[in-house]
């Protein structure tokens, strides 16, 4: 599924940086540790967290995650934001938690393993 079809598809979501890139994304990774999602999520995966701080772009770019989706409505800092849009990170807010927004995902598709 592509990024902007992920985004356009969710409900009560604030894009907050674009999509530069309108890859295709099959698999997801949940997790708020950096250091299991560095070691743990998939490469090219899409990425749910209430992380908001700028550590979460050099994640991403490390496992070159290409969508960070903030659940429970959080906000991202403006280093955030600003270091996804240098990177082309796409960056949204969704106000679902972190579990009803991955079922809803998986609804749509997307898993965490390669099926």
């Amino acid at each position: 599924m592509k990024i902007k079809d992920i985004l356009e598809d969710l409900k009560c979501v604030t894009v907050h940086v674009n999509p530069e890139r309108d890859c295709e994304i099959t698999r997801g990774f949940t997790g708020d540790l950096l250091s299991f999602v560095m070691g743990s999520s998939p490469d090219g995966a899409l990425w749910v967290t209430i992380q908001n701080h700028v550590n979460v772009a050099a994640v991403a770019l490390l496992k070159e995650i290409p969508l960070v989706l903030l659940a429970s409505g959080r906000s991202p800092s403006p280093e955030l934001r600003e270091q996804c849009l240098k990177e082309g990170i796409a960056l949204a807010t969704v106000e679902m938690d972190s579990f009803d927004l991955c079922g809803v995902l998986h609804g749509m598709g997307i898993r965490n393993r390669a099926e």
